[in-house]
């Protein structure tokens, strides 16, 4: 099974499986010299971790990383540093119950990846999806966690922040935005006023044996002009194609996205002034609206850069649906274990991760070219 690594300088290759006895990933290509510890990589993977409300899996698992290799301290230095070589990052699983998929072993789960998987290698890991489970997000955001150290040590502080703005059919209203609601609810939901019809909302849903889709936006703020390039490597191509590779994610958009369609040219230009300092002073412009997402031709403006996906409703629910099975012979399934109602929940801080680890990829090439 090829095709387990994503970028270019910023490289990161993960490993394992949903019941294994553990997943990983090797990142290659950060920098020396950068000030790294497990704790610097715990807070994001407590973020997304299992187990915290009775919205999400209740799959007990600390998620607890280790660094096995690309760092070194000895009593001359005051910290830890990377080395330049590859890091290696790994998590064991605790809480697998693998006889929660041994009903469904034979059988293919409608709108999920078993019937591809087993259609071109012969062979799955049906246990919790093995190689396919979004499980694997885990070592995508331990290795945003080093991507979001790269950014702050070529840039000064780059805020990578992610936000729920819909599950299922409710919406928040945006004109109550607030970042500082996103950690205070089990939703990551800006609105504080949306939390608790959403609670009511997904407790019917979970309650039903059901599942809901969602909608993530992502915004990086702090991000210079000049990441990216015109033509095959768009910052916004590589994005959107580092969102979609998060496991149910079904659609991307970046800034206005669909909504541009409806709009006219006035409407969706972003008109540009002159800033406080002349061009010759290294003055920047100041753009009056940001309908491009802070992405122009492929190329980042200086702007918040700003993109949203769709995850669709996890396959695996209660509710009986019709299938088949790998003899070929036409039966019912239900998926028993511990599934999110909503699985969007906890693809915003994958969202982030996938975010950190493209800017930092093309920050590193940017620097390759341009010096």
């Amino acid at each position: 099974m090829s095709h387990n690594t994503f970028g270019h300088l910023f490289r990161v290759t993960t490993f394992g499986e949903s019941h294994g006895p553990a997943i990983g990933c090797v990142v290659d290509g950060c920098p020396p010299g950068i000030a790294l510890r497990e704790a610097d990589i715990q807070p994001w993977l407590d973020k997304r971790r299992p187990g915290q409300s009775k919205f999400v899996t209740q799959r007990q698992e600390p998620d607890t990383v280790k660094i096995l290799s690309g760092v070194f301290q000895d009593e001359r230095m005051p910290e830890q540093l990377t080395t330049g070589t590859p890091i290696g990052l790994l998590i064991e699983n605790v809480d697998q119950r693998s006889k929660d998929y041994g009903d469904i072993r034979d059988k293919f789960r409608p709108g999920h990846a078993d019937y591809t998987y087993d259609a071109k290698y012969g062979v799955r890991d049906y246990r919790g999806g093995g190689r396919q489970s979004a499980r694997e997000t885990a070592m995508r955001v331990a290795a945003g966690a080093i991507a979001r150290k790269v950014l702050d040590q070529m840039f000064g502080k780059v805020t990578i922040r992610g936000a729920l703005v819909q599950m299922g059919t409710q919406k928040i209203d945006r004109s109550r935005w607030s970042w500082d609601q996103v950690n205070e609810n089990p939703f990551f939901c800006p609105d504080a006023a949306a939390v608790g019809p959403w609670t009511e909302y997904l407790e019917g849903v979970r309650k039903a044996g059901s599942s809901v889709g969602a909608i993530i936006e992502v915004v990086a703020e702090g991000v210079p002009a000049g990441l990216g390039a015109p033509v095959y490597a768009k910052l916004d191509n590589e994005l959107a194609s580092a969102l979609m590779s998060i496991n149910a994610v079904k659609g991307v958009e970046i800034g206005d996205g669909f909504a541009t369609a409806a709009m006219t040219g006035e409407q969706n230009a972003d008109e540009m002034r002159h800033g406080n300092l002349s061009p010759e002073e290294g003055g920047k412009p100041i753009f009056l609206a940001n309908h491009a997402g802070g992405i122009l031709g492929g190329i980042s403006t200086g702007q918040p850069i700003v993109a949203r996906f769709a995850v669709k409703p996890t396959s695996s629910i209660l509710a009986p649906r019709r299938t088949i099975a790998r003899d070929g012979s036409e039966t019912e399934i239900v998926t028993k274990g511990r599934h999110d109602p909503c699985v969007g929940i906890r693809a915003v801080p994958v969202g982030e991760a996938m975010m950190a680890c493209v800017l930092a990829d093309q920050a590193l090439r940017h620097r390759a070219q341009v010096g």
